[in-house]
């Protein structure tokens, strides 16, 4: 490895000190919803999903808090398995610690409530010092903006999963954010 690439490759992945100014206007997470609370789970549930075990992260707001913990009493009550809850704060010099938190046993999936751009800071770190796989990842509606994964960097999210506020799934392709309709009931 040259020393360049190996510099390149040892560099903190923060984001730049100008880019959080550029994204002040994030909202601040909003209290979870039934329908969303439900739709994550169904997310979760799918039948070839075969997700048993979940790690929990959040931010420290309250929204955030209260949405992970809400979860992992529901997801508890109907037998799945919460390895950890892990929280993290929304400015930091590093979010090493939380990284290797989240990291440490290897969940089925990892269930995530948290505000914008600590959430961004903090995925950055995950992709790049951990196995951290953001297809196996599903959030609240407090993470589905666009803007997100272009805070994130390019294909850091691909994959995540997750459910809006009225229960509608979303996902991240790349740097899109796509929501789509709820499955119809058959009755």
């Amino acid at each position: 490895m040259s020393i360049l690439k190996e510099r390149e490759s040892s560099r903190s992945p923060l984001i730049g000190a100008a880019e959080p100014a550029a994204h002040a206007d994030l909202p601040a997470p909003a209290a979870h919803t039934e329908a969303e609370l439900a739709a994550l789970i169904d997310l979760l549930t799918l039948p070839k999903a075969r997700i048993e075990t979940v790690t929990v992260g959040h931010s420290r707001d309250v929204a955030s808090r209260a949405a992970a913990e809400t979860f992992a009493a529901a997801w508890t009550a109907r037998g799945g398995t919460v390895l950890t809850t892990v929280s993290w704060p929304e400015t930091a010099a590093s979010w090493l610690r939380p990284a290797h938190r989240l990291t440490a046993e290897i969940p089925d999936a990892w269930v995530l409530a948290a505000a914008p751009l600590g959430f961004a800071q903090l995925v950055r770190r995950l992709r790049h010092s951990t196995d951290w796989d953001p297809a196996r990842s599903y959030a609240f509606a407090s993470l589905h903006d666009s803007r997100v994964p272009a805070l994130a960097g390019d294909d850091v999210l691909h994959g995540l999963r997750g459910a809006t506020a009225d229960g509608a799934p979303w996902d991240v392709r790349h740097r899109w954010v796509t929501t789509h309709l709820p499955a119809e009931v058959t009755p």
